[in-house]
């Protein structure tokens, strides 16, 4: 039987999977807004926005993304999410389980 901990820990790392897919998902709904131009006043363009431009933000602050007019952030972003996902986070679930031995 599976204890309380592996459990727990297995629940975590997986919701954690799962946020990170959700924001891979919204990343990608935002870049494409970005070609169709919506109307910015809709609440779902606004909460996407909310959400996906602090992190662009960040990201064209401290790395030169923007070449030739194109912004190139959202792709940094989707490949931090994918080494979190496929990396990271399964490392950290095999050592919380497994320990460092």
């Amino acid at each position: 039987m599976i204890d309380f901990w592996t459990r727990l820990i297995l629940f975590i790392t997986g919701a954690m999977q799962g946020l990170l897919w959700v924001y891979f998902w919204v990343v990608i709904i935002s870049a494409i807004m970005t070609w169709i131009e919506p109307n910015p006043y809709n609440p779902i363009v606004r909460f996407i926005y909310s959400i996906t431009e602090p992190v662009f933000d960040w990201v064209r602050e401290r790395l030169p993304v923007i070449f030739g007019g194109i912004d190139f952030s959202p792709i940094v972003v989707i490949l931090v999410i994918e080494l979190f996902s496929q990396v990271l986070i399964p490392t950290l679930r095999d050592v919380l389980l497994r320990g460092f031995a």
